[in-house]
C-alpha cells in the first residue's frame, strides 16, 4: 500500500486528460472524469481534454480559459449504445505534446486511445497518472468471453504499471489490484454533490405519475440495464417485496441491452430510461428504497447519490457501499455474493416503514462530508507529487 501523497503548495499545472468517454455520454466513468476536470479548473489548472469525437456537431477548440478540447477518432463499442472506443493516435499526440507539452498526462481509460497516450507520454518523458474505473476482467464472463479474462488482466497490469501512479477509489480496490500485480496505487475516495442529490427534491407530482400515493413505497435501481449488473437478483428481490407489499412500485432508471427483455417479462416495473442532472436528482429523491445488486463495480457512484438523496440502500458489502455504509446504521449490507441475504434484507425493509425513513435520514447525514472540493484537492496533490518526481513511501 502506498502512503497518501504529500501536500504541496499548489501551482498551476498544464494537464492533459485522456478519456474515451465524457458527458453528454451517460455512465459512471464519464461523470467521474467530468467532476475531476471541473474541480481542477476551479483550482486554476489548465487542461487539454482529449477524447473521441462523439458526433458530427462535436467541435475541438477552446471551451473556456482553462479548458481546450482535442478530438480524436473513435468507433462504436458493441452493446454500449452511444459510446465509442478511441482509435490509436500516438503520432497525433506526439505532435500535440511536442508543440504544447503538458506537465502531466492523466489517462482515465485503458482503450487504444489511452494506450497511445501512455506510449507517447513515455517517449517524451512526461509524467503519467492513470485511473482504474472498470472491472473489464470481471465483465468478460457476462458477455460470453470469459476465456479472455486472463489476457485482459495481463493487459491491465502492463498498462497501469507503465504509469507513474494509478488512482483507485477504495482501499478494497487497491488490495484487489495489488493481488493482480498492479503497483504504485493511490487511493482517492470519490465525492458526491449533496446539493444536487437532496431529499428536498422529492416530487409528489412525479410519484403521482408513477401511480403511487404518499404512503406507498417505491424502490429504485439506477444504472445500466446489462448482464453484468446482476439484475436477476433485483427482480427476485422486488417480486418477494411485492408479495408482502402489493402496492410497491419498482422504478428502473437507465438503459442498456437488457431493457427490452425486462420490459417484456416485467410490465409491472416502471422504466424511466436515462435521466441526468436535476431530473435524475428528482427521481432519486422521489423513491424510498434503493436496491443495488451489482457485484462488478469499482466504486458505484449511484450508491452515494442514493444515500445523499435520503434513500434506504440495500447493497452488497463492497465498493462504495462497504466504504460509506454501516450495516443497520445508515443502510443494509449483505455479505458479498449472498443473494438470499440480499433478498431477505430487502423484504424485511419494505415491511418496516420507520426503518426506511430512519436509514434514509442517516444515509444522507453520513455522506455530507464527501465534498467534491476535497476530492479535487486530493487529485491535485497526486499530480503535484508525480510532476515533482516524489516517490511514494510504502507503509
Amino acid at each position: 500500500m502506498e502512503s497518501a501523497p504529500a501536500q504541496h503548495k499548489a501551482r498551476s499545472l498544464q494537464i492533459s486528460v485522456v478519456t474515451e468517454t465524457y458527458p453528454p455520454e451517460i455512465n459512471g466513468v464519464a461523470l467521474t472524469v467530468e467532476r475531476m476536470v471541473e474541480g481542477l479548473k476551479r483550482r486554476q489548472h489548465r487542461l487539454q481534454l482529449i477524447r473521441p469525437k462523439q458526433g458530427e456537431f462535436d467541435r475541438p477548440g477552446k471551451v473556456d480559459e482553462h479548458l481546450e478540447l482535442i478530438l480524436q477518432g473513435g468507433i462504436p463499442i458493441p452493446n454500449y449504445d452511444g459510446l465509442k472506443m478511441g482509435l490509436p493516435a500516438r503520432k497525433a499526440l506526439l505532435r500535440l505534446w511536442l508543440e504544447k507539452r503538458p506537465d502531466i498526462v492523466h489517462i482515465s481509460t485503458e482503450g487504444p486511445l489511452g494506450w497511445s497516450a501512455l506510449s507517447a507520454a513515455k517517449k517524451l518523458g512526461i509524467p503519467v497518472s492513470s485511473e482504474f474505473h472498470t472491472n473489464f476482467h470481471n465483465y468478460s464472463k457476462h458477455y460470453g468471453i470469459g476465456w479472455l479474462r486472463r489476457p485482459i488482466i495481463g493487459y491491465l497490469k502492463k498498462f497501469h504499471n507503465k504509469a507513474d501512479c494509478t488512482i483507485v477509489s477504495t482501499s478494497e480496490m487497491e488490495k484487489t489490484l495489488e493481488n493482480l500485480g498492479i503497483k504504485k496505487l493511490v487511493v482517492v475516495p470519490r465525492g458526491v454533490d449533496s446539493r444536487r442529490f437532496d431529499p428536498v427534491k422529492r416530487s409528489a407530482e412525479l410519484r403521482r405519475a408513477w401511480g403511487v400515493g404518499l404512503a406507498q413505497p417505491v424502490c429504485m435501481y439506477v444504472g445500466r440495464l446489462a448482464p453484468e449488473k446482476n439484475l436477476d437478483l433485483l427482480v427476485r428481490a422486488v417480486e418477494r417485496m411485492r408479495a408482502i407489499q402489493p402496492g410497491l412500485k419498482c422504478v428502473l432508471v437507465g438503459d442498456g441491452p437488457e431493457r427490452k427483455s425486462l420490459e417484456e417479462r416485467h410490465p409491472e416495473f416502471l422504466f424511466a430510461g436515462m435521466r441526468t442532472g436535476e431530473d435524475l436528482a428528482v427521481h432519486y429523491a422521489s423513491a424510498d428504497i434503493f436496491l443495488f445488486p451489482s457485484l462488478t463495480e469499482t466504486f458505484g457512484n449511484v450508491v452515494v447519490e442514493a444515500m445523499a438523496s435520503g434513500l434506504a440502500v440495500v447493497a452488497f458489502d463492497y465498493a462504495a457501499a462497504s466504504q460509506h455504509m454501516k450495516h443497520r446504521d445508515n443502510g443494509l449490507l449483505a455479505h458479498v455474493g449472498n443473494s438470499s441475504e440480499f433478498v431477505r434484507m430487502a423484504v424485511d425493509l419494505v415491511n418496516d416503514p420507520p426503518s426506511i425513513v430512519d436509514l434514509g435520514r442517516r444515509a444522507r447525514q453520513s455522506v455530507l462530508s464527501l465534498d467534491l472540493e476535497n476530492v479535487s484537492k486530493r487529485i491535485e496533490a497526486v499530480f503535484m507529487n508525480a510532476v515533482g518526481g516524489i516517490e511514494y513511501a510504502a507503509h
